[in-house]
């Protein structure tokens, strides 16, 4: 699974989590950092990326226009990127699991 972090997640993300999703980027890296939540769900989907956020508007994208892309909501308050990291890392089966399913497009973490 390529996973594509919005732009409240540090660029460095992608790079430290390669080894578990390889292919993994940044909106930032896209020139979208500052495009609308429609553009980068759009650039998710064609590009077949699942979308990692702290922002609910995409968890409402998910209800509203289904998926993909998928959908992996970060249910955190502040904290580091260090603790982001182990989030995603102490839920990578959960993560493959979310991704194999079909019928799932939305992923609640935190």
């Amino acid at each position: 699974m390529k996973l594509l972090f919005d732009h409240q997640l540090s660029p460095r993300l992608a790079r430290r989590l390669d080894d578990l999703f390889p292919g993994s980027s940044h909106v930032w890296l896209h020139a979208l950092d500052r495009s609308d939540d429609r553009d980068i769900w759009d650039f998710a989907r064609q590009n077949g990326y699942a979308l990692v956020t702290k922002d609910s508007d995409f968890r409402d994208l998910s209800v509203l226009r289904g998926f993909p892309p998928k959908v992996i909501w970060l249910r955190l308050g502040n904290c580091t990127t260090t603790q982001i990291e182990e989030l995603i890392r102490s839920h990578h089966p959960i993560v493959e699991q979310f991704e194999a399913d079909p019928q799932a497009g939305l992923l609640e973490l935190g």
